[in-house]
């Protein structure tokens, strides 16, 4: 264990982040204003005194260069521990700085590598252009959660229920997220609609009559004429049939996801998915002999059992199929996701046997490795990378990015991760986001994520965000 003894209870989160992306592996615990504890600390600790009487900037470049030289490791995004580095260099834009002036400030001020910082300015570009005709101070976008799957993902956290246990709920579910949308009906007037996400869970569990019933329900309550995007997260090929896909045709969903995560039958059994990637080239085929011509597809890189040489056939395979957008995920291992409990036994496992698993750095080459042949694909396949997003506890201290055609970009993605547009969130386990401006202050109020009581407690769902946004 790591222990880090601060002069008072000040940047912990930051602190911990850092010392976790160079030590990911290791348990790390951050202990403000104990002086007591180094004397108590025993065995193969490894105990650090930091004063945080420093500013944050200057506090976390002391840190970088301490474990970067103990280490001998330099992170792709440098001391950067949050999750949104492309807003740092939409900021510095807007303050009138140039490509070349934010290039010296992100590698002096966050020792970020050369390959990031061109990543960055890239994506923070596409996003300014993609985003130019959005209505940030009296717009608003839309996310529906349906939270039922097929099945749960070994890797997977969200709120999300097996359909085959909650079916006979789900018609009293849709009544409640009705009841939401009244309230955004009646508050939301005059405010201009730019995107809708359904999403989940996994919103093509719904039966063809379900689909259609919120959908229509959304159009007859809410104003739609200047909605630039309608996504519905068709995540699993095992939920997809021709009559869903014709409703949601006919309904007006513009965009659509069929997500393999993998393109190896193994992996996929390991993981949870129960879809043969047979069963996801089908639906993918289906969706575009029903006429959809913006289909998202998404993969994650580090996957338990998989390497470069996996990644580059999944690409191949994804080549042959031509999505329009492609999200590479980087693998986050969530502590409540089964994945964590399963890798946690095999590493108890593995060290009763003596066995030896892969070391820190070759895990990160490993990961560097696959996100090159991530990339590489993407641009093949002609799609640009157009937004970024970090995570806690994700492999390599990489990143997720999305790369789409031109044209073809999820517009909500870039405004849910860049945080400049209020978004109200309807459905169990859902966050509603105030927005005070571009790069204003945000305010947030959740759903309760136990589905049961989200349905017993609506109204209370309501006031939560009458009161948000009053």
């Amino acid at each position: 264990m790591i222990k880090i003894i601060i002069s008072e209870d000040k940047f912990a989160y930051d602190i911990h982040s850092l010392f976790k992306a160079f030590f990911p592996k290791e348990e790390i615990k951050v202990i403000p204003g104990d002086t007591n504890f180094i004397e108590d600390s025993a065995g193969e600790d490894i105990v650090y005194n930091i004063d945080v009487n420093v500013t944050k900037n200057e506090l976390k470049r002391n840190i970088y260069k301490l474990l970067s030289k103990e280490t001998g490791k330099e992170l792709p995004w440098g001391n950067l521990t949050g999750i949104r580095p492309t807003r740092i260099v939409m900021n510095l834009l807007d303050e009138g700085m140039t490509d070349d002036e934010i290039r010296t400030y992100m590698k002096e001020t966050y020792f970020v590598s050369d390959e990031k910082i061109e990543l960055s300015l890239l994506i923070a570009h596409r996003e300014k252009e993609i985003l130019s005709d959005i209505d940030y101070e009296n717009g608003y976008s839309l996310y529906i959660g349906i939270p039922f799957c097929p099945t749960r993902c070994l890797y997977c956290s969200f709120t999300a229920y097996p359909i085959g246990a909650y079916a006979n709920i789900v018609d009293d579910y849709l009544t409640c997220l009705e009841k939401e949308i009244d309230y955004v009906s009646e508050n939301f007037k005059g405010k201009t609609l730019d995107t809708i996400y359904i999403g989940g869970g996994t919103p093509t569990t719904l039966e063809p009559h379900q689909l259609k019933r919120l959908l229509s329900y959304v159009y007859d309550k809410l104003d739609v004429s200047k909605v630039k995007e309608l996504t519905v997260e068709s995540g699993r090929p095992d939920s997809i049939t021709r009559e869903k896909l014709k409703v949601m045709k006919e309904m007006g969903v513009t965009r659509i996801s069929v997500n393999p995560q993998s393109m190896k039958d193994e992996t996929l059994e390991l993981i949870g998915r129960r879809h043969t990637v047979k069963e996801l080239v089908d639906a993918f085929n289906l969706a575009r002999e029903e006429g959809f011509d913006n289909i998202n597809m998404d993969i994650i890189l580090g996957l338990p059992g998989e390497d470069e040489r996996d990644v580059a056939y999944t690409m191949s395979e994804i080549k042959k199929l031509d999505p329009d957008d492609l999200t590479v995920h980087s693998l986050a291992i969530k502590r409540g996701s089964k994945l964590a409990e399963i890798l946690m036994e095999r590493k108890a496992d593995a060290e009763k046997k003596g066995n030896i698993l892969h070391g820190e750095e070759d895990e990160a080459v490993i990961m560097a490795g696959m996100m090159k042949e991530a990339s590489e694909g993407a641009k093949q396949m002609g799609l640009l990378p157009y937004y970024l997003y970090r995570q806690k506890n994700i492999s390599g201290n990489y990143e997720n990015t999305g790369y789409a055609r031109k044209g073809k970009a999820g517009i909500y993605n870039i405004l849910i991760n860049e945080e400049v547009q209020s978004i109200v969130a309807l459905g169990a386990g859902t966050v509603t986001k105030r927005v005070y401006g571009f790069g204003g202050l945000i305010e947030r109020c959740d759903n309760v994520k136990d589905i049961k009581l989200y349905m017993e407690q609506i109204d209370e769902m309501i006031e939560r965000k009458k009161k948000l946004f009053s």
